[in-house]
């Protein structure tokens, strides 16, 4: 059963690496964000390693050097957690456990232990629960070694902690009776999904920590929990939102992220039936995060990959009251995203919006911009609605009304 209570701070290392796929700046990117994880999971970051190796070491992904020093520093500052940011295999974490003698987490079982604090309903608790059997299944050995210390802290909510003495066998009888429950919830969930009517169904979607929830709260008047931390929001929520005398659904789902665990994609793939099913999506774009751009790629290939990337999307740039430019930004870039706190007329001017000429300025934490959002909104919604029911389309007029 996964743990609610919150954990004390706990000192946490990151490990990265340099090769072929990921330069040095990229692997700064890359621990940027899995300082981020870390902080949201409870942890105090002390410091990070990186190093150069193409291939990783088979047996303990970074070389024996690397390790080396990593468990100097271990030792000298009395570190909790080594997380490293890429998934390491069950052999490599084992290695890598006996030589530092200290918790290590790869950003799999990261993200697995995030999700485990934030899922507050019984379908999210077992959607995460699945998860985190698959991916300690091929893990059973050796692993209870150091669960049985019962420290707890990050990486440790979950089944382990309380089962032990959980076998393969157990594990996997386990995995099919929670595969079955799901079955069962998705049944229930597709029900309810057909019993709302003819109503059109608009999907939040983005990069975790983009503002979806905060954006959620102005439009529908409702109070879907909000903060500055990833994944905030696990649960789908939807709401009934009426702009003018228009009614329809709209959705808030979960985030998603670079490198995302495939257990989590395949235990989620139910939550994101909501964007399948969506006649209309939101992208919604940190465009004060200096990688928005990848975020955007990276959001765009999960939507391929549920086959949702043909549907009628409305790029949303949040945060324009946050964004800055960069001192080290050169003057193309300086050229074409000017200086901090764009005016709306200057961000319409700017290359995001002629390269998706379907975008929005806004933001939701300061409402601005939003009146132009509802009319948007309102304007794609009303041409779905009139192409669907085109007998009533009297009803609604061309513009919002104010």
């Amino acid at each position: 059963m996964i743990e609610e209570k919150s954990l004390d701070v706990e000192k946490t290392v990151l490990v990265g690496i340099i090769n072929s796929f990921q330069d040095s700046e990229k692997s700064k990117e890359y621990l940027d964000e899995l300082a981020f994880l870390a902080f949201t999971a409870g942890g105090e970051v002390m410091t990070r390693f990186t190093q150069k190796i193409d291939p990783p070491n088979p047996k303990t992904f970074i070389g024996t050097g690397k390790i080396q020093e990593v468990l100097e520093f271990v030792k000298e500052n009395d570190i909790s957690s080594v997380i490293f940011d890429d998934e390491l295999t069950p052999a490599q974490q084992g290695n890598i456990e006996k030589l530092l003698k200290c918790k290590i987490l790869d950003r799999t079982g990261l993200i697995l232990d995030i999700f485990a604090q934030r899922a507050q309903t019984s379908y999210a608790r077992t959607q995460v629960e699945l998860a985190q059997y698959e991916y300690l299944l091929p893990r059973l050995k050796g692993l209870w070694t150091h669960l049985e210390r019962q420290r707890g802290g990050i990486g440790m909510r979950g089944p382990g902690e309380t089962e032990i003495e959980t076998d393969r066998r157990i594990v996997r009888d386990k995995i099919s009776l929670l595969k079955k429950k799901l079955i069962t919830i998705d049944r229930q969930m597709a029900t309810q999904r057909g019993n709302r009517g003819a109503l059109i169904r608009v999907a939040l979607v983005g990069y975790t920590n983009v503002g979806k929830s905060t954006l959620m709260n102005v439009i529908a008047k409702s109070k879907v929990f909000a903060e500055n931390k990833l994944f905030a929001t696990l649960d789908t929520t939807v709401r009934k939102v009426v702009i003018g005398n228009l009614p329809f659904l709209m959705s808030d789902t979960v985030g998603f992220i670079r490198k995302l665990p495939t257990q989590l994609v395949e235990s989620f793939k139910s939550t994101l039936d909501e964007v399948q099913e969506a006649d209309f999506l939101l992208h919604v774009v940190d465009i004060s995060h200096p990688n928005f751009e990848e975020h955007i790629d990276s959001v765009n290939q999960i939507l391929k990959e549920i086959k949702c990337l043909d549907k009628p999307t409305l790029m949303v740039f949040n945060k324009i009251d946050a964004y800055v430019a960069e001192p080290w930004d050169n003057d193309e870039l300086v050229e074409q995203r000017g200086p901090a706190h764009f005016s709306l007329d200057e961000w319409e001017k700017t290359w995001l919006h002629k390269a998706n000429g379907r975008a929005l300025f806004i933001s939701a934490l300061n409402k601005e911009n939003l009146e132009e959002f509802r009319k948007r909104i309102y304007k794609e919604v009303r041409d779905i609605h009139i192409t669907r029911f085109p007998y009533n389309h009297f009803l609604y007029p061309e513009v919002a009304e104010e």
